[in-house]
């Protein structure tokens, strides 16, 4: 009885994760964070504002709120290290922090474009680099991000936030191919429309604005509202199917709406190519 009562104590140790989440102020960081506490997981909870992760501290030791920029390199690598020295190791690095810049191509600004990938990009980059050497040390680890459908398609007026997700996806599918030998996995985490808190002020910017794009603007934004609107709630069990599996996969969406959206978009690329496949060729000269 005291063997069994060991050896099931030691499943729940392996089962057990430490995280670490940027972002987790609000939306999908904010539900991540706290369905993972709520299954028992620690998490390293990070977010630029350090008072809106206070709630959390009623989770006791199995939380560490730490102040993070992402934008702030020197900042990530102390959270990063200071989480890690704190827990003992980490598990799962999540990169969660983004926002959407809304506006046309020609809209946009050089400052506007820099800024988003700056957050977007550079910021999850940022993270990887700190996290890397203390997961290969370990031996194990796993990088998560949040892309989103829009990282394999485009639509008018969030072009640079879908270019951002573009070269977020490109960036993981190279790392996961060279961290794999170290024992360290990576997924992108591909959510489609969902009813999160992604849309309101503190989660989008807005290129200066042209009137000759107002009608474009005005069609776009009454698809999205159109849009039948997952439940954040409903996200983490497929999280956590994840980040749990022996060989997790490189992408997962979430929502049922992505795949069928992306097959029509593949469709149409394959398609194009293929029309123009006698013109290609003879370019190989």
């Amino acid at each position: 009885m005291v063997q069994q009562q060991a050896d099931a104590a030691d499943v729940v140790k392996r089962i057990e994760k430490v995280w670490f989440i940027t972002g987790a102020s609000r939306g999908f960081g904010r539900v991540w964070t706290e369905a993972a506490l709520r299954r028992g997981d620690k998490v390293a909870a990070t977010a630029r504002n350090l008072e809106s992760l206070a709630d959390l501290q009623k989770y006791g030791a199995n939380v560490l709120t730490l102040a993070v920029d992402v934008t702030n390199p020197e900042q990530v690598h102390t959270a990063v290290n200071d989480a890690h020295a704190h827990f003992g190791r980490l598990d799962v690095v999540l990169n969660n922090a983004g926002y959407s810049l809304v506006g046309a191509i020609e809209e946009a600004r050089a400052d506007d474009i820099r800024q988003l990938y700056d957050t977007n990009v550079l910021g999850p980059v940022a993270v990887i680099q700190a996290a890397l050497p203390l997961l290969r040390k370990q031996g194990h680890g796993h990088l998560l991000g949040t892309s989103s459908s829009l990282g394999h398609v485009a639509h008018p007026v969030i072009g640079y936030y879908c270019s951002s997700k573009w070269a977020f996806e490109a960036i993981y599918e190279s790392l996961a191919m060279e961290v794999k030998p170290f024992g360290i996995d990576v997924t992108i985490i591909e959510p489609g429309a969902y009813a999160t808190t992604f849309g309101s002020p503190e989660s989008l910017k807005f290129a200066d604005n042209q009137p000759i794009y107002d009608p474009l603007k005005a069609e776009v934004f009454g698809n999205i509202q159109r849009l039948e609107k997952g439940d954040p709630e409903a996200t983490p069990a497929a999280l956590f199917a994840a980040v749990d599996a022996p060989n997790p996969p490189l992408r997962l969406f979430l929502g049922k709406h992505s795949l069928r959206e992306v097959r029509e978009v593949y469709a149409g690329r394959l398609k194009t190519w293929e029309a123009w496949e006698t013109v290609s060729n003879a370019a190989q000269g």
